[in-house]
């Protein structure tokens, strides 16, 4: 996807001891004797914290934070304390940039998890990669963020050394989609509809694809705005169109109205959509019965994942206050890859923070490979996640009720 304030401390104080900044601690001026001096590391965290993202957001920003705490409580680095910065991009581009270039101003981030939203990272990635500053997406689903502008054509160009992401891209859930849409659920004309943005247009033209490719038809398309809730002349067309199901390209506001004007005007056929609109909000903005909408989402059901377990209890113990929502696996082990990197980086440097840490962190960030709360966390040669595991949920009783998962090969 996407697939959508914490004060920065530089200084950590010790009773009887002088103040020391993690600016001018490079080379192993604070290494943790016992005594309780430590170099401060922070990563930095862009994500929808308000507006009508922000229950994703949130889930994004308690989760790093989780890894963090969970670094400093096992001295999972010894010599570093992790602390988060977090920012507030609200979905919107430009908001993403200008978090970029602020947290690349604080010298003290060595890594950044995020954004939500495929759109918002191509405005950060250039600002990211003149710094050398490590980007870890748990979200972003856009192939042309890793793969370039010309992967369609089968030209494969890795664009910004300093980006990765654990989400699988829209080319495997694009894909995944049109065939369950088709094989299983045995819908042969479909409708589609995009929100025009980079992550819902982007999706709708790959299910697209391989839709037709499958032998299904593509009776009609059409294309919704950010931000409206009247897609009247939308589900109209629709419902004229003759589909039996309807492919939705975009995030869960949009979504959820649009499943509700279509079964307002007696389509009674079902609207599927990517991980954008899995969300119980998709449910709720909807005055109609959404029994039978179909969405599917990167990874398995993290409450199904022995891997998760721990997560889910300590997410609980600690007390935020929303929930981890469907990137909170993703997030903490983007947030626990830049940690590896780092301890990476620390273990080469004799147990000191190199005064080239950043680059020395993007490099480490290659070779991370560990069990985490999604499974396997690994990067390829784009740094796209070797993790291609999806699940396919759909609306039954009033929630999302996952009905088939599955390891996605192209």
């Amino acid at each position: 996807m996407r697939h959508r304030s914490l004060l920065v401390l530089t200084t950590v104080i010790t009773t009887g001891a002088l103040t020391l900044t993690a600016c001018g601690s490079r080379d192993g001026d604070s290494k943790d004797n016992g005594g309780g001096k430590k170099t401060v590391v922070v990563i930095g965290v862009d994500a929808p914290l308000t507006g009508s993202l922000s229950a994703l957001g949130q889930g994004i920003k308690n989760s790093v934070d989780l890894a963090a705490k969970t670094a400093n409580k096992n001295n999972e680095v010894p010599g570093i304390e992790f602390k988060v910065e977090a920012l507030d991009d609200q979905a919107v581009p430009a908001s993403g940039q200008a978090n970029a270039t602020k947290l690349v101003g604080n010298k003290d981030v060595l890594g950044v998890v995020g954004p939500l939203n495929s759109g918002v990272a191509q405005q950060m990635q250039g600002v990211f990669a003149s710094a050398n500053l490590a980007q870890v997406s748990p979200a972003n689903t856009n192939p042309s963020l890793s793969q370039g502008d010309n992967w369609g054509k089968g030209e494969f160009k890795r664009g910004f050394k300093t980006y990765f992401r654990t989400a699988a891209t829209d080319v495997v859930q694009g894909k995944f989609a049109a065939q369950y849409l088709f094989k299983d659920a045995g819908k042969k004309k479909v409708f589609i509809v995009d929100d025009k943005q980079t992550y819902g247009a982007g999706l709708a033209a790959i299910f697209a694809d391989e839709f037709k490719k499958l032998g299904g038809e593509v009776v009609g398309t059409d294309h919704v705005t950010v931000k409206e809730t009247d897609f009247s002349s939308t589900a109209d067309k629709v419902k004229s169109s003759g589909a039996d199901s309807v492919y939705f390209g975009g995030q869960y506001p949009e979504g959820g109205l649009l499943a509700d004007q279509i079964k307002k005007t007696g389509a009674n056929i079902p609207l599927m959509g990517g991980d954008g609109i899995q969300d119980p909000a998709f449910i709720s903005a909807s005055g109609e019965a959404n029994e039978g909408d179909l969405a599917t989402s990167i990874g398995y059901p993290v409450e199904k994942l022995d891997t998760a377990k721990k997560f889910i209890e300590d997410y609980k113990a600690e007390g935020y206050k929303d929930p981890y929502a469907a990137y909170g696996g993703y997030s903490y082990d983007a947030g626990w890859a830049v940690i590896q990197a780092v301890k990476a980086a620390v273990a080469a440097n004799s147990g000191k923070l190199p005064a080239d840490a950043r680059a020395k962190v993007v490099e480490a960030l290659g070779k991370v490979s560990f069990e985490g709360v999604t499974g396997k966390v690994a990067f390829d040669e784009y740094g796209d996640t070797t993790n291609k595991q999806l699940t396919v949920y759909k609306v039954e009783g009033g929630k999302w009720v996952d009905v088939k998962s599955d390891t996605f090969n192209q």
